[in-house]
């Protein structure tokens, strides 16, 4: 008995080439970018920011692109493990990632600069990283490894202590703690600290199995993931910090460069809109993080520029040389860093 047209089409429709057809093809539903992070989830208006920014960006690029672009967000490392997603950019695996350039480190030498010690000590220095030579040459070394930064992100950084205050070097000896790159725990260690290597999402558990003394992160992380709970003491991130990071928002070039010039424009167009939020939320957050910890009854001190000047001594012994030692690009980047003051 012959299929009538209507039947034919619902045949095909569910067949595996139909299902295999790509999402260009069927531009009427949208591309699907799937986003994905280690930070807690929230919504469009509440939570941690890098959350909010990543639906913001999608609300936003979705309305530009009637609709051909269309996001999924995965947060709290849902869809990918944290440091894997680096590698799940470069290879098209994972579309999108707000991601710490330094924890690439391993992979790629390099984006260690991301968060260096007492290198960036300002919002407007690391900014303007993104017109001088460094930002340029970061943008093309990530290119040339698959990579595409969408949003540029800088973040300040303060310390989380399970005991007594951690600020000046002196107070580092003996303590475990971690750092977020290999370059900070270097500098940390110099110090005397005992260090351990955990992304921010897994600080929590390490400071309440004891494992971890003290850990140093963003502002933003160290509301999110409640450290106020399990500590005593908090060093701000606020006006002076030798912890500042770069943590963009990437795109995998391959699927970049698989996208119409309209949707291009877009993602750049919003993602370039979105520095200016990241950064506003990230300054409230160095501010808004005294009052979460002293509603803790945590100790909360500050870093002025004498303290920061003692750790940069330690940070150029241990970690700058070092870093200018891995290889002659690692001591151009070193060098093209500096240069921006």
């Amino acid at each position: 008995m012959s299929l009538s047209r209507r039947s034919l089409l619902k045949t095909l429709a569910a067949s595996p080439i139909a299902l295999a057809t790509p999402q260009w093809a069927r531009a009427a539903e949208g591309r699907v970018i799937k986003i994905s992070h280690q930070f807690p989830g929230g919504t469009i208006d509440s939570g941690d920011f890098r959350d909010r920014l990543t639906r913001r960006f999608a609300a936003e690029v979705e309305k530009r692109t009637k609709g051909s672009l269309k996001f999924e967000i995965y947060p709290g490392s849902s869809l990918m493990k944290t440091v894997a997603q680096f590698s799940g950019i470069r290879k098209g695996a994972l579309d999108m990632t707000l991601y710490p350039l330094a924890y690439a480190g391993g992979e790629v030498q390099e984006l260690n600069i991301g968060l260096m010690p007492c290198m960036v000590t300002s919002y407007e220095q690391g900014f303007a990283w993104k017109k001088a030579a460094i930002g340029h040459e970061l943008t093309k070394l990530l290119e040339a490894k698959g990579v595409k930064i969408i949003t540029w992100i800088w973040q300040s950084g303060g310390i989380a202590s399970r005991s007594t205050p951690v600020s000046v070097p002196e107070d580092v000896k003996g303590l475990k703690i971690r750092g977020g790159s290999r370059e900070m725990d270097l500098m940390l260690k110099a110090a005397g600290g005992i260090i351990s290597s955990v992304p921010s999402n897994e600080i929590y558990p390490a400071m309440q199995t004891g494992s971890l003394d003290a850990a140093v992160t963003s502002s933003t992380s160290l509301i999110s993931f409640r450290l106020e709970e399990i500590s005593k003491a908090l060093t701000t991130g606020r006006g002076k910090s030798f912890w500042y990071m770069l943590e963009p928002l990437l795109m995998s070039k391959q699927i970049f460069d698989s996208l119409s010039a309209n949707e291009q424009k877009a993602l750049l167009d919003v993602g370039l809109e979105m520095e200016s939020f990241a950064t506003a939320q990230a300054k409230i957050d160095d501010e808004q993080i005294v009052s979460v910890f002293k509603k803790a009854n945590a100790k909360i001190i500050d870093m002025d520029q004498n303290t920061v000047n003692h750790w940069r001594k330690i940070a150029e012994e241990a970690a700058w040389t070092d870093f200018s030692k891995r290889s002659s690009e690692c001591e151009r980047f070193l060098k093209l860093a500096k240069a921006v003051t």
